[in-house]
């Protein structure tokens, strides 16, 4: 494993031992630099989280939150992407053991999983266009749609991310390169799966329930 993430230099190459390797370098600089994205993004998501707590009542004689949400299709969609989240697990744990067949079939099906996500959640908000009720509805639509159509555009990016991978891992195998790609992607993956929960709660349980 210490292979990926940094070089050794032998005494002869390199005699003074506390210059830094680079290639760790790198690798500590991308990760920290994914948190301080991550972490903006939270702000974004907070920003829509508090925006629907404010609007989610503003229905202007349309539709609630109990006459739109269907709770088994959003637990349905959590349980995908939940098990979206351990196959991608899976696929790290395969590339510390240095399987780059089995990091890719389990990033295979974390695509499959991920792409039935968003293929369940694009059927939902057609259902809703289809009965009229549209974002432009009411401020409680506009909200939802912004709120849950941003989470789905960022699950959609992940899945171009997973075919990049993919490629990448076919082609290179597993390489400090690709290893440190991969574990950028799986801090954005688990964190999509974290903001659904909070979606899921705060928006289709307490709404319904």
């Amino acid at each position: 494993m210490a292979q990926l993430l940094t070089i050794h230099h032998t005494p002869e190459a390199n005699p003074d031992t506390s210059v830094p390797d680079p290639h760790q370098d790198t690798y500590s600089r991308t990760i920290l630099g994914f948190w301080m994205y991550i972490m903006t993004d939270c702000l974004v998501f907070t920003t829509l989280f508090a925006t629907y707590a404010i609007l989610h009542n503003n229905t202007f004689g349309g539709p609630s939150t109990r006459d739109l949400f269907d709770l088994p299709t959003a637990f349905t969609e959590t349980m995908i992407l939940l098990c979206s989240s351990v196959t991608c697990g899976f696929a790290m744990i395969s590339s510390l053991k240095m399987k780059t067949d089995r990091v890719i079939g389990w990033l295979a099906i974390s695509f499959l999983l991920g792409a039935s996500f968003v293929a369940i959640e694009l059927t939902e908000f057609h259902a809703f266009f289809v009965e009229g009720n549209s974002w432009s509805r009411s401020a409680f639509l506009s909200s939802f749609f912004t709120l849950v159509g941003t989470h789905g555009f960022h699950v959609s990016v992940g899945l171009l991310w997973i075919l990049v991978m993919i490629g990448q891992l076919f082609t290179f195998g597993i390489t400090t390169e690709t290893f440190r790609r991969l574990v950028v992607f799986s801090m954005f993956w688990h964190f999509l799966d974290l903001i659904w929960i909070f979606i899921f709660t705060f928006v289709y349980l307490i709404g319904v329930v």
